[in-house]
This record gives C-alpha cells, structure tokens and sequence, in this order.
C-alpha cells in the first residue's frame, strides 16, 4: 500500500537546527508544506551532495513556506560533529533529524531493519499532513533538489486549483489540464 495520501503518523524527535538541539513534533508541521528527505547515515558518500544541494535551494523552498527536514538514523550529536566538520553540511540552515529509535523511517516505511538505516525517501506533506508526494530508491542513487522543489509547486499549485492537474515537465507559470470526456484521447 502507498502512503500517497495517508496522514503521517505522531512522531516525536529532536533536531540539529541552527545551532542548538530542539524538539519536532508532528504537531510542528501543521498549517504549512514540509518536505522529509531521508538519507542511510552521516559521514558518507552521496549524502552529502544531496543535502549540500537542498542547503544550496533551501531559500527557494522558504520562499513557497515549506521547511524541510532532513532524517537519518543517526542522533543529534552526529548531526552535530557533521555540521561542525564539513563546509557542505555547515551550509545546512533546515533542521536534521535524528531517527535513532528508528520510529520515523518505520513510519515512513523507508528502515532497512537489517542495517538500521534508512532507504533514500523523499516526501512532501501538505499543510494538513497528508503525504502528496513520495519517492523511494536505492541508496546509491542522489536526488536533485531543483526537481523537488518543481515537485513541490505541482503539488501546491494542485491544491489550490482544484480540478487541474499538472502535466509532465510542469513548471509555475505553464499550461496545466483539466480532465474531462473531451480531453480523453486528445493528449
């Protein structure tokens, strides 16, 4: 089963935000977009240039109102020392995550229960917390933070025009459709 459409469950953690260890509930994402990007663990390879990426685009998240998480296995204290060792992660101005008892990538249904990590998930929740959109793959494949982002303003751009859809390639300011008898065949 998806979780396309299902509203995440309770969840509890504490982050490495700005600076200082603070608590994030399910009840902080309330009324706004948030994007959950999970990741395997700190100190790799390809999480670094994916989140470097987001941290490079984060302004452009902000301007549409989403906050981003990012969520790995690791702890707080992880997500610290990173921050503090490597000029790609120092860049990161959006809180990290950290999933330690495993509940969140459960939840997500990102675990790999035999490694205790987490698959690279990437979810966008609307502001009633419902997952609009979900993407799962291999660990050694990296995400694009522009792509997202574009995946962001479709489903935003979705949910305030009810009855539109947006076609491949979609962008702000292109033509969207509208499905109908007419429109069948057509495309």
């Amino acid at each position: 089963m998806s979780l396309v459409n299902t509203e995440i469950k309770p969840f509890k953690a504490t982050a490495f935000h700005n600076g200082k260890f603070v608590p994030v509930s399910n009840e902080d994402l309330k009324g706004k977009w948030s994007v959950f990007v999970f990741y395997p663990a700190d100190f790799t390879f390809v999480c670094p240039t994916e989140l470097g990426d987001l941290a490079d685009n984060y302004a452009e998240f902000q301007k549409l109102g989403v906050e981003i998480y990012s969520v790995s296995t690791d702890t707080h204290f992880t997500h610290k020392a990173w921050h503090d060792t490597s000029d790609t992660i120092a860049k990161i101005n959006y809180p990290m995550l950290a999933d330690p008892t495993l509940a969140l990538s459960r939840n997500f249904e990102v675990l790999i229960e035999e490694e205790g990590l987490a698959l690279r998930g990437t979810f966008v929740v609307n502001p009633e917390g419902q997952i609009k959109v979900m993407e799962v793959h291999d660990n050694g494949i990296g995400r694009d933070a522009k792509e997202l982002l574009r995946k962001v303003q479709a489903a935003q751009y979705v949910a305030s025009h009810p009855g539109e859809v947006c076609p491949a390639k979609w962008t702000p300011g292109a033509a969207t459709l509208t499905p109908s008898l007419d429109l069948v065949g057509k495309i």
